[in-house]
This record gives C-alpha cells, structure tokens and sequence, in this order.
C-alpha cells in the first residue's frame, strides 16, 4: 500500500487564523500546588486555537482555563467581550529570539467552547483578515496615489514660475540690478545720447 506523504510547510489548520494582539489570561497552571494565572498577549487567533508567548513552560496536553478579551469589530455595539473557555496545551517550545521576557511559544487548543463563542472568534477572524487585505491594497495603491499627488503638486508649483517670468518679459523697461549693499532693486534702463 502506498504511503502518503505530506508536502513540506502544507497547511494542517482546520480555521483560518489572524494576527491579533488580544489580551489573555491562562488558568489551571500548577505551580508549587497552586493555582496560578499567566497574563499574556496572543498572536494570532483562530476559531480552533490561540497561539501567545508565556514566560514559562507549560506541559502539553495540559488542561486550562482560557479567557481572551475580544475587542468590538466590525458594526458591532457595546463593550469588548470576554470569550472563557477550556482549553488544552497543544505546543510549549523555546522561544528562539529569547531577548524578550516571554521566552516560550504556546499553542493552545480550545476544548470547550461553545457554539455561538465559536461563531463569534470565526467572525473576528474573518473581519480581521478583511482589514488586513483593505490595508494592503491601500499600501499597493498609495505609491500611485503619491506619483500622481507629486505630479500635480509640481506642475502647480511649475505654473506661478512660468507666470512670473511672464511678469518680467512684460516689464522689459525695468531691470534688476545689484546695488552696493548686495541688496536687489529695479533700475531705470538709462539711455545715452
């Protein structure tokens, strides 16, 4: 029987994710027999998962207790909404670029969240790549933009010139000349008999 075998850097994700910086918190962490908490940022976000950096190591498959601070999106009212939900550690590995205090990489899974919760990340998700993509094509069409702003900003500049050197072809009677001082004044053109 053949093996299949999985292409390099193939996406395995079941959701789509987004780059988002929610604030979180992360419960269930035995430390020394007691609960703790981590408070942290995430990275990304998806409807199956979070992905944030912790300041410590968290033991995969280890259960916890998530909460995430979804902001208001898209024409939504009212405040930010608390998505609390449990979850299992999927992923803690080192940090590689560890000169930040948060030194490892966690990966966690939601397990218990319900419908209508899940719905709501898969919106924010779907939002959040949107504004994504509207930033990037204003990006792409602003070097265009600004060609044509700087295009027209110097052929308005262009047009006074061309009007004052109309101005001094008009006075041909006059002339500018340097005086003593440095200073510039206009002269009479002085004819000789």
């Amino acid at each position: 029987m053949p093996q299949r075998t999985r292409k390099r850097g193939a996406e395995r994700r079941r959701a789509p994710r987004a780059d988002a910086k929610l604030s979180m918190r992360v419960e269930g962490v035995r430390e020394e027999s007691a609960r703790s908490q981590l408070v942290t940022e995430s990275q990304n976000i998806s409807a199956s998962g979070v992905y944030c950096l912790s300041d410590r190591f968290l033991a995969p498959l280890s259960k916890i207790n998530l909460t995430l601070v979804l902001p208001r999106f898209g024409g939504r009212r009212g405040a930010n909404e608390l998505v609390k939900c449990e979850g299992i550690v999927v992923r803690c590995e080192p940090r590689q670029n560890s000169g930040i205090e948060k030194h490892w990489e966690l990966a966690c899974m939601f397990s218990g969240l319900d419908s209508s919760r899940r719905e709501l990340l898969t919106d924010f998700v779907t939002w959040r790549n949107l504004e994504a993509l509207r930033a990037a094509a204003r990006a792409a069409n602003a070097p265009k933009r600004t060609a044509a702003r700087t295009t027209r900003a110097a052929a308005s500049r262009a047009r006074p010139a061309r009007s004052r050197t109309a101005a001094r072809s008009r006075t041909a009677g006059t002339r500018t000349s340097r005086t003593a001082g440095g200073r510039t004044g206009a002269a009479r053109r002085r004819t000789v008999h």
